[in-house]
């Protein structure tokens, strides 16, 4: 039976790659999209809601599926403010798992990052990793929280730092084996292939790190 997909952030990087899977992928005959502006392609599958998306909560009679891939995030340089950097990263995600218990969606997946910890003296992973914590307490019967490094792709605004960053990953990236592994940069198709294959199969953990995010696109 065809499925309803719900995305969150389809507007961002990783997030279009996964709306353009989702279009091809026949087990899906809805894709409900729930951002602040348009991603500008017309399908007969699309269901577009143009919403403030830091108010999720209100929507939640929109907010029924199968699905839902939350794929937000923002920078220190997009939201240099802590408390709106909190309110995306941390808040929006909570209000999508809310909304999933309400709803009795059985699959959440969501994107964090490699280094989330909540005890972390980092803010950028200490609120990825209360993030997970609060997402994890609402017991979904399906949450897999996937963890990548450092995102491999070229984006369309430039930043020179995360630019040459990349460019020394690329370089170092053969020389990282063992455990440092998982700290190899990933490609957003190799994150969303990831997620599709977890939102309809079975996956022993929860929480999945950069180097195993790799290994299930070949399962």
């Amino acid at each position: 039976m065809p499925k309803t997909a719900i995305v969150l952030g389809a507007t961002g990087l990783t997030g279009g790659v996964l709306l353009d899977k989702l279009l091809q992928d026949d087990r899906y005959d809805k894709i409900k999209l729930f951002s602040r502006s348009s991603v500008g392609i017309e399908n007969p599958k699309i269901e577009e809601h143009l919403i403030d998306v830091l108010r999720l909560r209100d929507y939640g009679d929109l907010f029924t599926g199968d699905d839902v891939f939350c794929c937000v995030g923002t920078t220190k340089s997009k939201s240099p403010d802590k408390e709106t950097y909190h309110a995306i990263d941390y808040g929006i995600p909570v209000s999508a798992a809310r909304l999933c218990k309400t709803n009795a969606i059985p699959t959440l997946l969501i994107i964090s990052a490699l280094g989330a910890n909540p005890e972390s003296t980092i803010f950028y992973n200490r609120t990825k990793g209360e993030m997970e914590k609060a997402v994890l307490e609402f017991e979904i019967k399906n949450t897999y929280i996937l963890q990548p490094a450092l995102i491999d792709s070229k984006r369309q605004e430039r930043r020179i730092g995360e630019f040459l960053f990349i460019q020394l990953m690329r370089l170092i990236n053969p020389v990282l084996v063992g455990r440092l592994k998982k700290y190899r940069s990933i490609e957003p198709e190799t994150i969303t292939d990831a997620l599709v294959w977890l939102a309809n199969n079975e996956y022993p953990t929860q929480r999945i790190p950069s180097d195993q995010i790799k290994e299930l696109v070949h399962v």
